[in-house]
């Protein structure tokens, strides 16, 4: 199935040679073992587990795959604390589990970039890697570029992943490796009971080493204190900055809002599936060389190896309006075939980056839809996902469901989420992207109503499309008025002190 979909034709247990290294590497092989600073880091069962699972199969002879890159980033100081109290930090450093950091890392997509070789196998074969974190975020395309699947699972597993090397091992009956006896290990022969952490957990974690970390926790490190503030009441915005800038949100602000103007001849932007994330519309990984944002900080003086983030960088909005609907796993119908952020711009028909399409729409004044399937915004409620949509020149978002703060988000940008009838689709409309969308009547509209839009599609039919207006109470409806929650707070403040 794996290679089906991902592969170059041949069985899902097929495995290919690395460039250099004496071993292969097949679909579902773990590439990324990581203990993240997520929710599990905060229980120092699991993590202990996790410590006492390395201790034991240190103890049997095993080692981790060779393909498998470990990580350790503890949400906190104390984690490292206990861990060496105990002894367990030794043993999960024998495996690789070494300290990176404390703070996100895997699951935001800064694990870092592959060994060269192993990348490049990946890319040349096809193959459908993935990795295993403890973290609360798995979305596709975030964690790394190469990686295809990211599973969740507790700290002791991860550990137990990074053994076997596979996600396609099964855990209950497969050895995790060879002991230095020969003798095949099993992951129920280096499981630690349930009673051997709790006696680790009494004795290693102290209530003294919480107070030691965070008495001081408001002062930061060297570093931290070193860092020059110029004081005043309001922020000192440095144009040259990479990181943060002054966004555009204001720059039209009038006292009272302007009425909502229709929406005419549209283009559509984008035609998506079902499951649109948050981190599809506006991903938080690693940002790529050769794409709008990297090409902006590249023309910025930043090195390829100083991009950080989206997540890092979401201070500044010219990276992540570059970055909106830029997934590398995101599909746009409009460009079959095609993964990332890819469109066709009408009337030119030419194929270019979304964001550089969005730009030419905006310098053409025309305006610009969303059309896509159910569940639209599911995952983390990222505000940047409406936030980019907006500063794209998206007027609505046309899809069959929303995830719930996600249209609440748009609203609050002011973009208008509409929903198409049920058993309606952009399928069934045989939409392909060339056509264009309005929508009139929009100063007038109520919560919950529907209104038509207008399609004319390029063979000069028409088409009127009904459409639930998903502005569900009257104060969303005066956050979109004001063109959004930022404008109606602000224009509520200048009335409150006048």
């Amino acid at each position: 199935m794996l290679d089906k979909e991902y592969g170059k034709g041949t069985e899902a247990g097929r495995r290919v040679p690395v460039k250099g290294r004496n071993f292969d590497l097949g679909h579902g092989d773990v590439v990324i073992a990581a203990i993240t600073s997520c929710t599990n880091t905060s229980n120092p069962f699991v993590m202990v587990g996790a410590g006492l699972l390395a201790r034991n199969a240190v103890a049997k002879g095993l080692q981790v795959k060779p393909w498998v890159k470990t990580s350790l980033a503890p949400g906190s100081q104390v984690v490292s604390d206990y861990l060496d109290r105990a002894g367990l930090q030794s043993d999960l450093d024998r495996l690789g589990f070494n300290l990176v950091g404390y703070g996100c890392t895997t699951c935001i997509g800064n694990s870092g970039p592959l060994a060269e070789e192993i990348s490049e196998a990946i890319q040349t074969h096809g193959l459908a890697v993935v990795s295993v974190l403890s973290g609360n975020r798995n979305f596709e395309g975030r964690v790394n570029h190469d990686v295809r699947g990211n599973y969740l699972a507790s700290p002791p597993l991860v550990v137990a992943y990074a053994l076997a090397g596979s996600i396609m091992v099964d855990l209950a009956t497969d050895p995790l490796g060879v002991s230095s006896d020969g003798e095949p290990v099993y992951l129920k022969d280096i499981w630690p009971s349930s009673k051997e952490i709790a006696k680790v957990v009494r004795k290693a974690v102290k209530r003294s080493m919480f107070k030691r970390r965070y008495e001081n926790v408001f002062e930061g490190d060297e570093e931290w204190r070193e860092i020059e503030v110029k004081g005043g009441l309001t922020y000192g915005w440095d144009t040259a900055s990479t990181y943060v800038q002054n966004p555009p949100y204001f720059t039209t602000l009038s006292a009272t809002p302007s009425p909502v103007t229709d929406i005419a001849d549209a283009r559509i932007l984008g035609l998506f599936g079902d499951s649109i994330t948050t981190d599809h519309i506006s991903p938080a990984g690693a940002i790529k060389r050769d794409s709008p944002a990297g090409h902006y900080l590249t023309s910025h003086g930043v090195a390829f190896h100083d991009f950080n983030s989206y997540g890092s960088r979401r201070g500044n909005h010219e990276v992540m309006m570059r970055g909106t609907f830029a997934n590398i796993r995101i599909k746009n119908m409009m460009v079959k075939g095609v993964e990332g952020g890819v469109t066709v711009h009408y009337p030119s028909g030419d194929r270019m980056a979304i964001y550089d399409a969005a730009m030419r729409y905006q310098e053409e004044g025309v305006p610009l839809v969303v059309f896509a399937g159910k569940e639209y915004g599911t995952g983390s409620s990222r505000d940047w996902a409406a936030k980019g949509t907006r500063l794209l020149g998206v007027r609505a978002v046309i899809v069959q469901s929303f995830e719930r703060i996600h249209r609440s988000n748009l609203i609050g940008m002011g973009v208008l989420p509409l929903a198409l009838a049920e058993g309606m689709s952009w399928q069934s409309l045989n939409l392909t992207g060339d056509e264009t969308v309005s929508l009139a009547g929009l100063a007038d509209i109520k919560p919950g109503q529907w209104v038509e839009a207008d399609i004319a599609y390029a063979n000069g039919e028409k088409r009127a499309v009904p459409l639930s207006v998903r502005i569900d109470t009257f104060d969303e409806l005066d956050y979109f008025r004001n063109g959004g929650i930022l404008q109606y707070v602000l224009r509520s403040l200048a009335r409150a002190a006048a």
